[in-house]
């Protein structure tokens, strides 16, 4: 089935069960309420001081990073909770996970990189289980079809016809241990 946006979704398995739906937008819901009110702090440079996590100003210079770093942050964390919340638009979902774990992966190894407690570490931490969480419970519509999906012999792709099965056809050729080619 053709997404909207040219991507191609993949429907893995029959539809979800309600058990995994409902991990899937808890862990979907808590993860876009984290990354937009990080985002919204960092995008507008709040001056929290002492608050190491989530950095405003006080914690981005405290890990050595430059004031500006909080805009790019803040600017990407929204639109990636847009891309994650609005339908379609599969590979641009995949893009926003990968930035959400780049980001929070990279503040977890900034926090311990400049000797911070864990306590400091919890809020991204928290924040990138719920990115793996949300992306392992995606439903069907929100996923993009693997490149190798529709390898021969693997079994995936259309319903094949009788004339269709391997060996049936000119087009399908395999060669076998101790056999000659068949073509």
């Amino acid at each position: 089935m053709a997404a909207w946006g040219g991507s191609k979704v993949v429907n893995r398995g029959g539809s979800m069960t309600m058990r995994n739906k409902i991990i899937y937008w808890i862990a979907t819901l808590w993860l876009a309420l984290g990354m937009l009110s990080t985002g919204a702090l960092q995008l507008f440079k709040v001056r929290a001081e002492g608050a190491v996590a989530p950095p405003g100003v006080y914690g981005i210079t405290h890990l050595g990073y430059p004031v500006y770093f909080l805009t790019i942050l803040g600017v990407w964390k929204i639109l990636g909770v847009v891309a994650l919340l609005i339908p379609k638009f599969p590979l641009v979902k995949e893009w926003a996970y990968a930035g959400f774990f780049f980001a929070m992966s990279g503040a977890v190894f900034s926090h311990i990189a400049s000797g911070d407690s864990m306590k400091e570490n919890v809020p991204a931490l928290l924040l990138l289980i719920l990115t793996v969480i949300s992306w392992y419970f995606r439903p069907a519509d929100r996923r993009i079809v693997s490149v190798n999906q529709y390898s021969r012999g693997q079994g995936f792709g259309p319903p094949k016809t009788a004339t269709e099965k391997p060996g049936n056809h000119a087009g399908d050729w395999r060669i076998e241990p101790h056999s000659e080619l068949k073509i």
